[in-house]
């Protein structure tokens, strides 16, 4: 077991009870690239040869914590998205595709010099994505967590973009001063604690639960939150962008009809399920 070719084939035995196989083979390919540093290239011409014994080591260690539920991202502190890497702890959520799709649709409402603000922003990975298509853009990540603002600070200069940083509970906003601003973008918490006994065990037990439960007898809590927060720091023909919880949204497109926000439009992720708002002050 000491070239890319056994060691796949051991990872494919060894969690063939925990991931289907095109995902097993994706976790290797990611091991081989961040702990290598091999290209896919690399991977395919170079499987039969001899590897270091302290690599195979550490492959068997990583497949291990994998069969206990340790989340690759997490194992190795990092994740790609939306073409850039992103260091990653378990103080920030690892980022979805579907925040991808969130992502690329507000860019297109985004011009230069606009004031941008990303609440919950986590890893940074929506800010600093945004920063990297807008450049042109004052862009502001705020989270309650100063764990995960230090993480967002890092990947900001890993990523070389410009990004203000803000630790606020967004729930208490009226504790801070704010800008005023032309797009307010937010994936915030939004499952439901009744929805826990659905979930992988992965994400229960590994990520942090303070971004992504919300009480049964609120689960609109931040959309309310920030709606309201817009009202008095959202320009007048500024937008609202979320990323929702797809079992509510109707109910999250009727509480921001509430609030007199307009031109209101519920659009589908690529897996067809009900994932993303946009919203016009």
């Amino acid at each position: 077991m000491n070239t890319i070719h056994y060691l796949s084939q051991y990872a494919l035995q060894e969690l063939k009870d925990s991931y289907p196989k095109h995902e097993i083979q994706s976790i290797c390919n990611i091991i081989y690239m961040d702990v290598l540093h091999f290209t896919n290239i690399d991977i395919h011409l170079r499987k039969n040869e001899i590897l270091a014994e302290s690599f195979i080591n550490n492959f068997i260690e990583i497949v291990n914590l994998l069969k206990n539920g340790h989340p690759i991202q997490y194992i190795i502190g990092e994740t790609e998205f939306a073409g850039l890497k992103f260091n990653l702890n378990r103080s920030t959520l690892i980022p979805r595709p579907e925040t991808q799709e969130l992502i690329i649709w507000a860019k297109d409402f985004i011009y230069a010099k606009q004031k941008i603000l990303d609440i919950g922003t986590g890893s940074g990975c929506i800010a600093i994505t945004l920063a990297h298509l807008c450049p042109n853009a004052n862009i502001t990540g705020v989270d309650f967590s100063k764990k995960a603002i230090d993480t967002a600070i890092k990947n900001a200069k890993r990523n070389q973009v410009e990004v203000n940083w803000l630790t606020r509970d967004v729930i208490n906003y009226n504790n801070f001063s704010w800008e005023n601003y032309d797009l307010i973008i937010s994936n915030p918490p939004y499952i439901k604690e009744c929805e826990k006994s659905s979930m992988e065990s992965k994400v229960l037990d590994f990520e942090p639960s303070t971004a992504l439960f919300v009480p049964n007898h609120d689960p609109l809590i931040f959309y309310r939150t920030i709606c309201e927060l817009g009202q008095k720091h959202l320009k007048n023909e500024g937008y609202l962008f979320f990323e929702i919880n797809e079992a509510l949204g109707i109910e999250t497109c009727q509480l921001i009809e509430q609030y007199g926000y307009r031109n209101i439009e519920l659009r589908k992720d690529f897996f067809g399920k009900e994932r993303m708002i946009k919203a016009k002050k």
